[in-house]
């Protein structure tokens, strides 16, 4: 099959994955297709929402739909590494046995993770950047594909540990969930205080996901469409040359060159579900804000002016 047949297909298959999401998960488009493009570029993804907005049954929903291992691990305060990772005992013979822990999955849904210590969240490390992980001194490679999919409750701060820079720079995508509309929400009380229970059906599976990443990285990507990421990278990091004043002004740190790399993949994988053979300046306009959110850090009067990530990003787009 040829690279343009394959996209072709990839575009009915992502239509009817969402329409398969959608009996469960009401709303939430935008969320929706940050994962899917997360998934299929190979990337993680952090989400961002307060209680009750269906976080949780979204991963779970969306595993079922691409026919995925699926494991969730609810983070708490204490929460050691061998809790994740695994650890080895000592089996009936005497001999030491690995017994792998819930990390070893294709999706890992890594619920409240800053609830737990840096000890425990650094677990998550070596898995999310090198796909595998050590343990006394042994190395495991995790299933392919694999991604963690972390949430976070962004209004309540006691007794949490925010994730430190260098774990959110492995996220590829930061998602905001927001509130649902009027019309969705009364859809939602229907829909979840019936009898009613629609049934996810897998329409993928593993090996189908891993050729969808592999298909995504054969995309061609014209010069400037890579040159325009890059300057919209450097345009975030307050010291650069090109900065605009308000990034000089707001901004204590900007994006690092992941940011670069995953602009460029999510913006093929966007290109792709949309049926284009290769990406253009809009598409990676229309992944920039979610992968460029949780890479910069506003400073003190940035806070107290009221300004945000999303709205300093719009400035630069």
């Amino acid at each position: 099959m040829s690279d343009v047949t394959a996209i072709d297909q990839l575009v009915v298959r992502h239509k009817e994955l969402k329409k398969e999401i959608s009996k469960i998960i009401i709303g939430q488009d935008h969320v929706v297709d940050q994962i899917l493009i997360s998934i299929f570029s190979g990337g993680h993804a952090l989400l961002i929402g307060v209680p009750g907005l269906a976080k949780t049954l979204m991963v779970n929903t969306i595993s079922k739909a691409l026919g995925l291992e699926f494991k969730r691990i609810q983070f708490t305060p204490d929460l050691m590494p061998s809790d994740i990772l695994g650890s080895e005992i000592l089996d009936e013979s005497r001999n030491f046995k690995f017994i792998k822990g819930p990390v070893f999955s294709n999706i890992v849904l890594a619920d409240e993770i800053n609830r737990t210590p840096p000890k425990t969240q650094a677990a998550l490390l070596e898995a999310m950047q090198e796909r595998s992980v050590t343990v006394a001194g042994h190395g495991y490679d995790l299933a392919n594909p694999y991604f963690v999919l972390a949430t976070q409750n962004p209004i309540e701060q006691e007794g949490t540990y925010p994730l430190p820079e260098a774990q959110l720079d492995r996220f590829m995508f930061a998602i905001n969930l927001e509130y649902p509309t009027y019309e969705e929400e009364v859809m939602v009380v229907k829909s979840t205080t019936s009898d009613h229970k629609p049934v996810i059906n897998p329409l993928f599976n593993a090996q189908e996901i891993v050729d969808i990443q592999q298909l995504v990285r054969r995309i061609p990507v014209a010069d400037n469409v890579i040159e325009y990421a890059v300057k919209l990278v450097g345009k975030t990091r307050p010291k650069s040359d090109t900065a605009p004043e308000i990034i000089k002004q707001y901004l204590d740190w900007g994006a690092g060159p992941r940011a670069s790399q995953n602009l460029i993949l999510a913006a093929k994988t966007h290109a792709a579900v949309h049926g284009k053979y290769s990406p253009d300046i809009e598409d990676v306009k229309a992944v920039a804000t979610g992968i460029l959110r949780h890479r910069i850090i506003k400073n003190y009067k940035a806070e107290a002016e009221g300004h945000t990530e999303d709205s300093l990003i719009s400035q630069i787009l």
